[in-house]
């Protein structure tokens, strides 16, 4: 009797603990380095979410592994609500990192989709293609020869630019970084001639003419740059996003994972930055774990299946 007095105890302060969270600072864990779409969402979102709910939600970079070295991290942290994941289209390929020491669908928990983004297909302005039809036939007359960034193996620019050279018929020399920020600056610098990027990080220096924008990967025309075309008028059916989330690790209390998720709802309605991300292209709308749980399924049977199609490997 005395036992099931003191686990009645144990569960009464733990409803209560999850009802109160949080009631300390929470960590935020990015995979990527500042610059990139995924730190400065996850920024503007929880700089939002702090303000309003009077609770801190700190930012906490650790890079490496496109992403997975952060997202490995908050896999085998304590699931208590005080350790979460700013996720990537990275965690929907698993099948790329088989040294993972951890697995995305066993391990973490899929609370709020907060934003999907289509890429840019960008060009430094000394590049002499104008349309994808000029880059496919360099490409061909020159194969090999055009340097294509990434943000980094597996990540979804990386993917896009894998599916396209196979679509196009050509071969391309991939140089993988460490992040968006990174791949931009030296294609800024004109170290290479291409990347997929992500179109809210590009919109300033295609519109200030530092680079050009050749097509992007979205089903219609951008808001902000409308004049640039689909890449599915070339290439049919072509589509690719950018995804960001949030997860937990298994077995954090459902109350937590529920009332983060309004939380980030109600942020994601506030007008201040709805306008924001709608100005970027990023696509953003309200949902529930478990819509964003059957989101995560389907972006990551699709990716796998290609990437073992294809036979892509990481460099």
């Amino acid at each position: 009797m005395a036992g099931a007095g003191l686990a009645g105890v144990s569960t009464s302060q733990a409803s209560a603990q999850e009802a109160d969270w949080p009631t300390r600072p929470v960590r935020v864990i990015v995979g990527w380095p500042p610059g990139g779409t995924a730190d400065s969402v996850a920024r503007m979102l929880f700089s939002e979410t702090s303000q309003r709910t009077r609770q801190q939600f700190v930012i906490e970079n650790r890079t490496g592994a496109t992403g997975m070295i952060g997202s490995g991290f908050v896999a085998s942290a304590p699931a208590d609500g005080y350790t979460i994941l700013y996720g990537t289209t990275p965690l929907s390929t698993a099948v790329l990192f088989p040294q993972m020491t951890f697995d995305p669908a066993r391990d973490l928990v899929p609370v709020f989709r907060a934003i999907t983004v289509p890429q840019l297909l960008l060009a430094h302005p000394a590049v002499a293609s104008n349309t994808v039809g000029e880059v496919i036939a360099d490409a061909k007359a020159r194969p090999g020869l055009q340097n294509w960034a990434s943000a980094g193996s597996g990540g979804v620019q990386h993917l896009a630019l894998e599916l396209f050279a196979r679509r196009a018929g050509i071969q391309v020399n991939h140089v993988p970084y460490r992040g968006g920020g990174p791949a931009t600056n030296d294609l800024l610098a004109g170290q290479v001639q291409y990347y997929f990027g992500n179109a809210d990080t590009a919109i300033s220096f295609v519109t200030s003419g530092r680079l050009k924008a050749l097509c992007h990967t979205g089903g219609s025309r951008l808001a902000s740059l409308p004049d640039v075309p689909p890449l599915s008028d070339v290439l049919p059916g072509f589509e690719t996003y950018e995804w960001n989330g949030l997860f937990v690790p298994t077995g954090t209390a459902w109350a937590i994972v529920i009332k983060l998720n309004q939380m980030l709802n109600e942020t994601l309605a506030a007008p201040a930055l709805s306008g924001r991300l709608a100005g970027l292209d990023l696509q953003a709308q309200a949902n529930t774990p478990e819509q964003f749980a059957d989101f995560f399924r389907e972006q990551s049977t699709r990716w796998n299946s290609f990437i073992q199609e294809a036979g892509i490997r990481l460099e």
